[in-house]
């Protein structure tokens, strides 16, 4: 498959939000993406239901939601009802991870697991067949704006080996420090997903940076 863009809301106008997510919604992005942070897993806090609810009344896209937060579980079905179509859970303190990943399937959403730079990629070796979308991030997780973790390409190589061993149909996202200068590198070591913020929003035309992004080969 192309690969997917998918915008970071987190890196939106909140003053103008609904500008900027029916700016998405007509763009060559297919995904969009929303970082839920709750202040305790990660140092910051971003937002929840109310503002997923208005970004699903604005667009017909895939809304991937990142959880960045403790006891996902207990949220996951309020997230689904709320406008996601895909939901992450972290690896990292989440002792029963493989039952979070079935209930997230279970009301209907695709499941995605998280995994930290410090975070081997071999943890997934025995639950890959339950994880719809790995999402590998290339900053620690908790603010925008980071560079990009080098490393981050051997570890895209590392998980694409494991799905192509394995026979899994998990698709590959990267998530912190992606934009034009570096897409062509993550997407050529096996990404399938670019998500994007600062460097699609703090650009002049957004739009046109989703579509260099997109039609990047």
């Amino acid at each position: 498959m192309s690969h997917i863009i998918a915008p970071s809301v987190l890196s939106a106008d909140f003053s103008n939000l609904e500008k900027d997510i029916k700016m998405l919604d007509k763009s060559q992005a297919e995904w969009i993406h929303f970082d839920v942070m709750d202040g305790v897993f990660v140092p910051n806090i971003s937002f929840g239901f109310p503002i997923l609810k208005a970004t699903r009344k604005h667009t017909s896209k895939f809304i991937d939601v990142h959880l960045m937060m403790v006891n996902p579980e207990k949220y996951i079905e309020q997230f689904k009802n709320a406008g996601a179509d895909g939901i992450s859970v972290h690896y990292e303190g989440n002792i029963h991870i493989l039952s979070i990943l079935n209930q997230i399937r279970a009301c209907g959403a695709k499941a995605g697991l998280v995994l930290n730079p410090a975070t081997p990629i071999s943890v997934i070796k025995d639950i890959i067949h339950s994880i719809d979308t790995l999402l590998i991030m290339s900053v620690n997780p908790g603010f925008g704006g980071q560079k990009f973790i080098p490393n981050t390409i051997n570890r895209i190589k590392e998980a694409k080996e494991i799905i192509k061993k394995t026979g899994a149909k998990t698709i590959i996202e990267v998530d912190g420090g992606v934009g034009p200068s570096n897409a062509k590198e993550v997407i050529d070591a096996g990404a399938d997903v670019l998500v994007a913020g600062s460097a699609v929003f703090n650009t002049e035309n957004p739009s046109e940076t989703i579509s260099r992004l997109k039609n990047i080969s």
